[in-house]
């Protein structure tokens, strides 16, 4: 049986399912349909000062037809043999954990912001390929309704979230694990944040139509199983407490999750988590966080988790409730936070705190704050800015902390 008659197969098999609840998942992707639909109308509408979709399309077109030659590659294609999991399930290591010099062979040692280039990074490069492929593949249908892209994207889907030689457990319990310490920590949550643009993409690939029901259906299960694990596991409560960027992270994730999943509840607890914990514990009086200031990489990481930020605000933002205009009563919120770091993207020469300790000459880049925030605080300068920034870095670390690469996808009225 080839893989056609094999997809055929599985969909006769679930014909009583589709039957029983034929009214409902057509009204949801009507709904999905209609969502998207209207979001790409009002890019021009919204970008008001220039052709979004025209200024894209060049880029994106060039990675799409490039991906297109790829095919998908899960965790499953790699293992080590420090980590304690299965086949199935995601691994990595904490970045800054070396191996002590006086204990060469015992519990690794701390250097913050100096990455261990002999930890393992197989399964975290296999997660960030799939969260640069899929949403390029998901923004190329858009202006070319060329369903090749999104039928090449349903590929990498069924890969990593339904086939069941391929697919990634919906679970992180073995990541950033420390050589000699921890076999897996809240803190590599962090890593799924390259989940949140592919979760945004699923809803283009579905209007193009490149998603069998059972695929679909699938695709869903899988976050849906994820979000609860990272809202009631140990490890996910961890970071949802995390008091920096991690923090942040979390909030960004569950609330975009939540929104492909259609959970009003958690929608409505990131909300409220974003006014009452994020920004009154990150954010001071003069818009920056010192939590990342401290960091030994002050400035890449002022950057991220302002982006994290903006994606929150992007996500949550309604008519009756625009994240980007909430202020505390002091005025902390995200124009404040704008405010604070636009002059040292504009030059980083004013940057008035030590350089940090790698990447430092790697950024800025096209910072999706910068364009999100130009749209909804009705700054053009913003936007002029984030034009003329480098949209596709090179360098693994950067394209580890810059998430979301694709405006076509984010970008609404």
């Amino acid at each position: 049986m080839n893989r056609r008659d094999a997809e055929n197969a599985e969909d006769g098999s679930q014909r009583s399912l589709r039957l029983r609840g034929e009214k409902t998942v057509m009204n949801r992707r009507h709904f999905l349909a209609l969502s998207v639909t209207a979001q790409f109308a009002s890019h021009v509408r919204t970008a008001g000062r220039f052709n979004l979709p025209e200024f894209e399309r060049s880029r994106v077109l060039k990675a799409a037809q490039r991906y297109l030659k790829e095919p998908p590659v899960t965790i499953t294609a790699s293992h080590s043999p420090r980590s304690t999991g299965g086949k199935h399930d995601y691994f990595s290591e904490g970045d800054y954990w070396w191996p002590d010099p006086k204990d060469p062979k015992g519990p690794y040692i701390q250097r913050d912001g100096m990455t261990n280039p002999e930890n393992f990074t197989a399964h975290r490069a296999a997660l960030m390929r799939l969260s640069v492929q899929v949403p390029a593949l998901a923004a190329a249908w858009l202006p070319t309704r060329e369903r090749r892209y999104a039928e090449h994207a349903a590929r990498h889907l069924r890969a990593w979230f339904v086939d069941p030689d391929t697919l990634m457990n919906p679970h992180l319990e073995y990541a950033q694990a420390i050589q000699g310490r921890a076999t897996g920590r809240g803190v590599g949550i962090i890593d799924t944040l390259h989940l949140v643009e592919v979760a945004r993409a699923i809803g283009f690939i579905e209007e193009a139509g490149a998603l069998t029901p059972s695929l679909r259906a699938g695709v869903r299960d899988w976050f849906a199983r994820y979000l609860k694990w990272m809202t009631t596991h140990k490890y996910g409560q961890d970071e949802r407490d995390a008091k920096n960027n991690h923090g942040t992270c979390w909030v960004a994730q569950a609330a975009e999750f939540a929104r492909y999943t259609g959970s009003a509840e958690l929608t409505a607890f990131c909300r409220d988590r974003y006014k009452t914990v994020l920004l009154p514990g990150q954010m001071a009086a003069d818009g920056s966080f010192p939590l990342e200031l401290k960091r030994t990489k002050p400035y890449g990481y002022s950057l991220f988790n302002l982006d994290a930020m903006a994606a929150v605000c992007q996500v949550l933002s309604t008519s009756e409730d625009n994240l980007w205009t909430f202020q505390l009563p002091d005025g902390r919120g995200m124009r404040k936070a704008m405010e604070f770091m636009v002059p040292f993207v504009a030059d980083k020469k004013k940057w008035a705190y030590p350089p940090d300790v790698m990447y430092f000459d790697q950024w800025p880049v096209r910072h999706p704050s910068l364009l999100f925030a130009g749209l909804a605080l009705d700054e053009p300068a913003y936007i002029d800015l984030w034009k003329t920034l480098n949209p596709d870095p090179t360098v693994e670390e950067v394209i580890r902390n810059y998430p979301l690469r694709q405006p076509l996808l984010w970008v609404r009225s």
